[in-house]
């Protein structure tokens, strides 16, 4: 069961508590409802018709109830010998004959036995362990164990009091063995005092151990790249937009940032279109002053190839030399590719998790930007930090980015160890857009907009649904779907765009729907992140039921990207589960992905939200990060104070709470 000492034996808690403190005689008994009856064995058998099984007859002062089990030992006989007594346990029914308990938990009683005092434990099990050794075992440490003394607070309990919780052992005494039923709601809603403690003290882990993480890194050496703002400045003045405020105080944190001698470790979230890239290139430039190369990784080639595209577009005419390394390359081009790399001739590096092969070798990385760092686990994240150091003492600079906006919540929870940068505001000029909730029955009416739209020098993208169980599947539909839409608009120049295509064949589609050669681009869910195409206004996702929250606002937001007014339409089947309908509905009325990020956060879970079996953030077993909020911004306002002033202290609480969940935080 995972129970390998007695911190983790005393900290599997109850998931329920029954009621053995009292006896009800048998007349009283509720259908359907657990009770305890007192009785005499009248007599037991095993009858063979329609199966095998045993009947046993009991009956007390007030009236008479038969026991029946499917299952059984020879050795339960000598417990139901005629005249025994036993206590028993169980949900009673009628059957057609009789009144009667299936498969009830039954003891012997002796003259004299005692009902317990506490109300009973039941604990989660694995096959092969039973409740009883569960409950013994944890009857033992509080009572042959010194538990009080394994448990002491590792703080002073002036940190516990403040907040008016009680200490650690009596908090798992409480739950383990619980007073009464007012006791046991309070611990079912985990609204106790007891709950509340242990709640704590695991954020309080988690806290210390991202901090300390983060004051580790600020430990480590890295180069200080001063701004010396010749290429930004014309890099700026060469722009045909203005950046927004928030753009230029996140520019500014990123530029402080570099000029320090630790490495910087920056996520920098914005929504769909707040121009992140712009950002991002800035802090390139900042670096590239320095003599130094950049790493520029995205999740997906459609998206590097973007990346590479639109930085060569603004970057060559400053002489700045952008190489380009991916998966699909020709041999010769990845060798010139790889070269550049290796002898500093390319100043920035763009491509998929190609860029952290052994092979790449950079010169002197000064910067790895990581976009939608969340696609990426943290194995790949740290091989990319550890590139090209020729001085192993010396770490580069990291800037995260993604357009998954994190809810406060989870960034104070598990991007703790990290500086938080925001863009919250959109380019100006740029129009809300308007999302639609249609039928699958109201399709004809949508190909009619497509065909409006289109005639109106406008562009559309048609998304296919996602087929989770199969690629190939995905695949047909788009095929199928690309065929059908070429025989409806005869008069209008389709296109077809998936993941499976060659990378050549994919960029010359992007390009002819970029150049506007293409009016209508059916395509699946590859299109999901980064793709920018001004002139489209009109989005059709179909069966957009099965699509998560943060996929339907990312693809949303391919459209909406120049100063034309766009449509989102979400296409769904009739029939919907309620978890669909939720997400349709929080879709539909939000276009802020700080917010739609929160409802899928309420929806899914941390968990899911995060990917967190890759992202290696210590997991929360007990503490939620909705429910409990305000213990979780207790943890974090005290948690430099305590590394600071009780490093021991500090170190303790970690081991015990963080075990083995504290090696991967690192990165």
């Amino acid at each position: 069961m995972g129970l390998e000492d007695v911190f983790s034996l005393v900290m599997h808690l109850p998931i329920r508590y029954i009621d053995e403190t009292i006896v009800t005689p048998i007349r009283d008994i509720q259908m359907g409802v657990l009770s305890q009856i007192e009785a005499e064995v009248v007599r037991a058998e095993i009858v063979y018709k329609p199966k095998k099984m045993l009947i046993v007859q009991v009956k007390d002062a007030s009236s008479s109830l038969q026991l029946r089990f499917l299952h059984f030992y020879p050795s339960q006989m000598k417990m139901f010998e005629a005249g025994s007594r036993i206590r028993v346990l169980g949900e009673a029914r009628h059957n057609l004959f009789a009144f009667e308990m299936i498969h009830p938990q039954c003891k012997p009683i002796k003259e004299g036995d005692v009902l317990p005092e506490a109300l009973t434990p039941i604990y989660s099990l694995v096959a092969g362990v039973g409740q009883k050794t569960v409950k013994d075992a944890i009857h033992k440490l509080f009572i042959h164990f010194d538990l009080k003394n394994y448990l002491k607070d590792s703080f002073l309990p002036t940190i516990y009091e403040k907040l008016r919780l009680p200490n650690l052992y009596e908090s798992l005494k409480s739950i383990h063995h619980p007073k009464d039923f007012k006791e046991v709601t309070s611990h079912e809603t985990f609204t106790s005092k007891a709950y509340q403690r242990i709640i704590f003290d695991e954020f309080l882990a988690q806290q210390l151990s991202l901090r300390s993480n983060y004051l580790i890194r600020r430990a480590l050496s890295a180069m200080p790249l001063k701004a010396k703002n010749k290429l930004t400045t014309i890099f700026m003045d060469k722009l045909e937009f203005e950046l927004t405020e928030a753009q230029k105080k996140v520019v500014q944190e990123i530029k402080n940032d570099l000029e320090k001698n630790y490495p910087m470790q920056r996520l920098l979230q914005g929504d769909v279109g707040s121009g992140k890239t712009v950002v991002a290139t800035i802090a390139a430039l900042q670096v590239i002053e320095n003599g130094s190369q950049v790493a520029f990784m995205a999740p997906t080639e459609i998206l590097a190839e973007q990346h590479y595209r639109k930085l060569t577009g603004w970057l060559n005419p400053l002489n700045i030399k952008v190489a380009w390394l991916t998966g699909s390359q020709s041999k010769k081009d990845r060798e010139i590719s790889l070269n550049m790399t290796e002898s500093g001739e390319a100043n920035i590096v763009v491509g998929t998790h190609a860029l952290f092969q052994e092979h790449v070798i950079f010169n002197k990385l000064g910067l790895s930007i990581i976009d939608e760092q969340h696609r990426f686990g943290v194995e790949q994240r740290l091989a990319l930090r550890k590139k090209g150091q020729l001085d192993k003492a010396i770490e580069p600079h990291q800037l995260m980015m993604s357009a998954t906006p994190i809810p406060r919540t989870l960034s104070m929870s598990y991007f703790a160890d990290l500086d938080v940068s925001i863009i919250d505001e959109l380019p100006k000029g740029r129009e809300a857009i308007v999302t639609k909730l249609f039928s699958e029955d109201r399709r004809n009416e949508i190909l009619k907009r497509v065909h409006e739209v289109c005639h109106q020098g406008a562009q559309v993208y048609w998304v296919c649904p996602l087929i989770e169980e199969s690629e190939a599947l995905q695949l047909q539909t788009a095929e199928e779907t690309y065929l059908n839409m070429q025989c409806h608009f005869k008069d209008l120049k389709v296109g077809l765009v998936h993941g499976r295509m060659k990378s050549s064949e994919k960029q010359k589609v992007m390009s002819d729907f970029v150049k506007g050669n293409i009016q209508l681009l059916v395509a699946t869910t590859v299109i999901e992140v980064g793709v920018d195409v001004p002139n489209a206004t009109l989005m059709v996702i179909e069966n957009a039921e099965r699509m998560g929250l943060s996929q339907l606002h990312q693809l949303r937001g391919r459209v909406g990207r120049g100063s034309l007014k766009s449509t989102c339409i979400l296409l769904f089947q009739k029939k919907l589960s309620e978890l669909a309908r939720q997400r349709l509905k929080v879709i539909f009325e939000n276009t802020d992905g700080f917010i739609i990020a929160q409802e899928d956060l309420n929806i899914r879970g941390p968990g899911e939200f995060l990917g967190i079996r890759q992202s290696g953030a210590p997991m929360l077993r007990i503490a939620n990060l909705n429910r409990d909020f305000k213990l979780l911004e207790e943890a974090k306002t005290i948690a430099d104070q305590l590394l600071e002033d009780y490093p021991e202290a500090s170190h303790l609480h970690l081991k015990r709470w963080l075990n083995h969940a504290n090696e991967r935080v690192k990165v």
